[in-house]
């Protein structure tokens, strides 16, 4: 939905959860504040709403962010990880860096900058990276410009 409000006129969220519904997924949503909103005047029980932005990730197949609220700047990519059952993240914001996306293990789209590639294997059968590196998030973030 639209970062640090409740107002979900226009939000980009909206066409991508109306598409995915449309195209048969389920889908599980968080927001800070708007989730009330969307119950009450978009999305009723089409959908389901998560307690917190990793409950959101629990079993999902991927992770879609569409909106920039300050905690999904600075995720635990370890506990995104662990919940979803593959590990790829569609970032609607280019909130992250494409190359430390890789590094981390994810397979990232960054919607406007391009593919990244597939979650990087680890030895000992691991899916990604992502779990080991839980303390290395700082330099996750950039700047949109």
């Amino acid at each position: 939905f639209k970062p640090e409000t409740d107002d979900m006129r226009a939000a980009p969220s909206l066409d991508v959860i109306r598409g995915l519904l449309e195209a048969g997924a389920t889908v599980r949503a968080h927001d800070p504040v708007a989730m009330e909103a969307a119950r009450e005047f978009y999305f009723h029980d089409e959908i389901e709403y998560a307690a917190d932005e990793y409950v959101a990730c629990e079993g999902a197949d991927a992770l879609v962010l569409v909106t920039e609220w300050l905690q999904y700047r600075r995720p635990d990519w370890g506990m995104v990880a662990d919940g979803l059952s593959r590990e790829i993240v569609f970032d609607g914001r280019n909130m992250f860096d494409p190359a430390r996306m890789r590094a981390l293990g994810f397979e990232y789209y960054s919607i406007g900058r391009g593919e990244v590639g597939p979650a990087l294997s680890v030895a000992g059968g691991g899916r990604g990276r992502a779990r080991d590196a839980v303390d290395d998030t700082d330099d996750l973030t950039k700047e949109a410009g």
